[in-house]
């Protein structure tokens, strides 16, 4: 089936099975190998990737299923220049990742939190996050990873 996307602003088209996961399109078809497979169930976040803007776990989507969609892959966070994004500048202040196998859907849950709550306290910032799950940094310095670069957003903005 062809699918046409737009994935960190460039429009593309594939030619994919009906059944080929958002995941594997993104992976396998187009090389962004910073969307990582975890569980494959939906339940780490490891694959999260934004969809129109959305979070959404691309290991239980079909690729046509985000035909005519805007996608963000973690590779789409960095500046024009190549340049670390600001929260993934705070995860390294705050030590918010070790392996970093989870960091891509942490950063893109995050991303998606700060663009629609960019004031988020802890609470806030715990509960969003719980759908990501990391299982070597424990979620202190993610936390507080979040909360810096939502402070510093906050603080460039006004």
């Amino acid at each position: 089936m062809d699918v046409q996307l737009t994935v960190n602003g460039e429009t593309t088209r594939l030619d994919v099975e009906p059944r080929r996961t958002l995941a594997d399109a993104l992976r396998e078809d187009l090389g962004l190998t910073g969307t990582h497979l975890g569980c494959e169930h939906g339940v780490c976040g490891a694959c999260t990737v934004l969809v129109d803007g959305a979070p959404a776990r691309a290991c239980l989507m079909f690729a046509v299923q985000a035909d005519g969609a805007d996608v963000t892959t973690v590779e789409g966070l960095q500046d024009d220049d190549g340049g670390l994004h600001p929260l993934q500048e705070a995860f390294v202040a705050h030590h918010g990742l070790q392996c970093g196998f989870c960091t891509p859907g942490m950063l893109l849950t995050a991303a998606h939190l700060l663009e629609t709550h960019p004031d988020a306290d802890r609470e806030t910032i715990r509960a969003e996050m719980a759908g990501n799950i990391c299982r070597c940094t424990g979620y202190q310095g993610i936390v507080d990873a979040v909360q810096a670069a939502g402070r510093d957003q906050s603080r460039s903005s006004t």
